[in-house]
């Protein structure tokens, strides 16, 4: 639900902030006095368009802000979205900015963050439904005509087609993966034999080199020492002869050490507080000898052998060579393996497995048809009640030669499903889509002996908006959307049907918050709010205020769009307030 609207430098508007609450709310006014600039501000944070036209002469920039609450019936989606895009913020609230500039330039925000216009639309469709003259009119999208059928039909609990719809999309989302896989089989088999031949040739090389995971380290570091083993060698004597092993009169580092360790003996004898040192001169002298039979036993491992050397080169020149051909690292050469295994497997069992693909495909294809056909009874039924409603809503709206009829249109695909059982010849192919068998759109004759024509090339815009409440009265209690703006809905109807609007409007307020534009006391006199748009200028300047009317403001309000401020039209707005309340309670 829109709960606040802050508007600055759009058109002739240079700064209106309203604070919006459950229920009718109404704007009236002059015409040319701004209100219809009120509704094009909802529409433009709703991700309508917005051009540098609509920036307030004189100004760089015009700042549209909306706060709208979270509905229930809808929160999980629209949760899913903020969550998607990072959005989210407060659960319970969504901000979204638009801002407008001279150069052209707009951004578009979404809790204080810029996003592009087409998120705000998406968002907006959850959010609020505005029915006018705009050719963006929810009911002006035949696609939308589905979801209002459907909307319908889970209302009436004896068609109910909710389960039958639910496992319709589970058979298609099956025929689906179905379909994919027997097209990737049959685009495989076309050059199964090229690719068989190239698999086995890759898996026999792979499988040749026998490969260990760890190998390729192991051989570097061998290289490596046999690559080095004179350098090995040498550093090595180099240690043992400074260590015991020299020939000249020097004494060696471990003979240096036993003296140390048979002085220290000596002097512990003499002074047994350093047995200490005695001990940590024994530690040292052992660990030298230790260190010594290390380097012995190394230097005994260090090979002298250019052959083993080759052997290991070669070695690791084939794992390089593998390694450019199927991936960077022994496992990852390993991995291409098993997948190689894999796909020359399912080359060799693709004729079996595509036959049973087939077998698959026909069947759900069947079952699809079936469960299509069940949808398109029940949608069918469902629809003969709605034209009813909808016709009976529309004699109630002055528009008593009206008829409505929800056209089904089906479309021959030779790889649709076959159909019997709905008003067309058995065995028919039809194409199919994620919502059914059929396209559906809503017609209407707005005068006897015209025909039904689509709704879309010849309702007016008053005529669409009655249309609209008349659907929206049906559909009150399925519709999600929270917030419903009509624009010029009392166009061509006269004060008697006035009241008859104004009361349905006020009942789908009851079920949703309902904004409307109007120039009819009788549509007026039910609102739960009302707000007068005035045109002042002031300085040369013209600007557009909007204001809270309640009590006696509201009777002189009502009172003037009857004509002047007479105690008669005064006596009569009082009247038309009284008719409404008594109709309210």
């Amino acid at each position: 639900m829109l709960i606040e609207l802050h508007i600055t430098n759009f058109a002739i508007i240079e700064r209106v902030d309203l604070i919006f609450a459950p229920g009718l709310t109404i704007f009236t006014g002059e015409t040319g006095a701004g209100k219809s600039i009120v509704i094009d501000a909802v529409d433009t944070i709703l991700g309508g368009r917005a051009e540098a036209t609509m920036v307030r002469s004189g100004s760089n920039h015009a700042l549209i802000e909306g706060v709208f609450r979270i509905p229930n019936n809808s929160r999980i989606e629209l949760h899913n979205i903020l969550e998607r895009e990072q959005l989210m913020d407060d659960p319970d609230i969504i901000t979204i900015a638009r801002e407008i500039r001279v150069n052209g330039r707009n951004v578009a925000r979404l809790n204080g963050r810029s996003v592009n216009v087409g998120l705000l639309r998406e968002i907006g469709e959850y959010l609020v439904d505005v029915h006018g003259q705009s050719e963006h009119l929810s009911l002006l999208r035949v696609p939308h005509h589905l979801e209002l059928l459907d909307s319908y039909t889970f209302t009436d609990e004896t068609i109910s087609v909710a389960a039958i719809l639910a496992k319709y999309r589970n058979t298609y989302q099956n025929l689906m993966e179905v379909r994919e896989q027997l097209e990737h089989l049959r685009w495989s088999e076309k050059d199964a034999a090229r690719r068989a031949d190239m698999l086995n040739f890759q898996i026999k090389e792979i499988q040749a080199a026998n490969l260990q995971t760890d190998e390729e380290r192991t051989l570097l570091e061998e290289r490596n020492r046999l690559a080095n083993s004179e350098s090995l060698a040498k550093l090595v004597q180099e240690c043992l002869i400074a260590l015991d092993e020299n020939t000249s009169e020097t004494p060696t580092t471990i003979e240096l050490l036993g003296q140390v360790v048979h002085a220290l003996t000596n002097l512990v004898r003499l002074d047994a507080a350093q047995s200490t040192l005695l001990e940590r001169a024994q530690t040292t002298f052992e660990e030298v000898n230790d260190l010594t039979s290390n380097l012995r036993n190394y230097l005994e491992s260090i090979e002298f052998n250019p052959r083993r050397l080759d052997q290991v080169e070669e070695r690791l020149a084939l794992i390089d060579n593998l390694k450019r051909k199927y991936g960077d690292s022994i496992p990852e050469i390993l991995g291409f393996l098993e997948q190689a295994e894999i796909d020359l497997e399912d080359i060799e069992n693709s004729e079996e497995r595509i036959a049973e693909l087939e077998i698959s495909h026909d069947e759900l294809l069947k079952k699809i048809g079936l469960e299509g056909m069940a949808l398109s009874r029940k949608r069918r039924g469902a629809a003969e009640k709605l034209s009813a409603s909808v016709e009976h809503e529309l004699d109630d709206l002055n528009m008593s030669q009206a008829g409505f009829r929800v056209d089904f249109q089906l479309k021959d695909d030779p790889e649709g499903v076959p159909i019997k059982g709905v008003p067309i010849e058995d065995g028919r192919k039809v194409a199919f889509n994620p919502h059914g068998l059929e396209r559906v759109e809503f017609l209407i004759a707005p005068n006897p002996g015209e025909g039904f024509k689509p709704l879309t090339k010849i309702a007016s815009g008053g005529e669409t908006s009655r249309l609209m409440l008349a659907i929206k009265n049906v559909l009150a209690h399925a519709d999600q959307i929270p917030s419903l703006i009509f624009d010029e809905i009392d166009q061509g109807i006269g004060g008697r049907v006035g009241t008859i609007v104004g009361e349905k409007m006020w009942s789908l307020a009851r079920q949703h918050q309902v904004f409307c534009i109007t120039h009819l006391p009788q549509l007026a006199a039910f609102g739960d709010h009302h707000y007068q748009v005035q045109k002042q200028v002031s300085a040369g300047r013209t600007t557009t205020q909007v204001k809270s009317l309640h009590g006696q403001e509201r009777i002189f309000e009502l009172a003037q769009m009857m004509g002047e401020l007479s105690e008669g039209n005064l006596y009569s707005a009082r009247e038309l307030s009284d008719l409404a309340n008594k109709r309210k309670n």
